[in-house]
This record gives C-alpha cells, structure tokens and sequence, in this order.
C-alpha cells in the first residue's frame, strides 16, 4: 500500500517549520487529506490509505513568507510504495525532494 507523508524545514531558522496546513489533492484538484504540520514539522501520513499510481498535488500554505503557497506535483509509479515529499523553507526560496 502506498502511504504519504511529509516534513517542512525552516532552513532560515535551522529548525522545523510547525502549523503549516498541507493538503494532498488528484492532480484534477480534488481533495484527498489535509493536515498540519506537528512541532517537529512532520505530517507522518496524509490522505488515503493507498495512493494509485498517477499524479498528485501537494499544496503548503507558507503564508507569510514570499511565497504564499508552495504547490508540488510529483508522480506515485508503484502503488506499493511510501512516498515521501520534504519541504525545505527559507525567505526567498524552496526545494523539495523525494525522501525515504
């Protein structure tokens, strides 16, 4: 079964970026899961169970910053996989990753 989960770092402050909402959509934009991150800035699983093989759009509310919302599209190949997506945050920029 493939599961998601997710991790924002605030690399400016050199520590976890907690209370930022993310949600988990299809890549046609319907909702799948949301959550928050935790204080040391994980979601441990977000959205269903099993994610098909497809498309997804991750979306982290980084109001507050430059970048109002940072929105990631990545692609689940084996539906038998975890998957997870990091977000490491500064003032003036982002990246993001496939983590293990």
């Amino acid at each position: 079964m493939s599961t998601l989960s997710t991790h924002v770092l605030d690399t400016a402050a050199g520590r976890p970026a907690e209370g930022i909402r993310v949600t988990l959509e299809t890549r046609a934009g319907d909702p799948l899961g949301e959550g928050v991150t935790s204080s040391d800035g994980r979601i441990a699983a977000l959205g269903p169970d099993r994610l098909d093989a497809g498309d997804y759009v991750l979306r982290f509310a980084t109001a507050g910053s430059f970048y109002p919302e940072v929105v990631v599209v990545f692609t689940v190949a084996d539906a038998e996989e975890h998957y997870h997506v990091p977000l490491l945050l500064s003032p003036y920029g982002y990246t993001t990753y496939r983590g293990s």
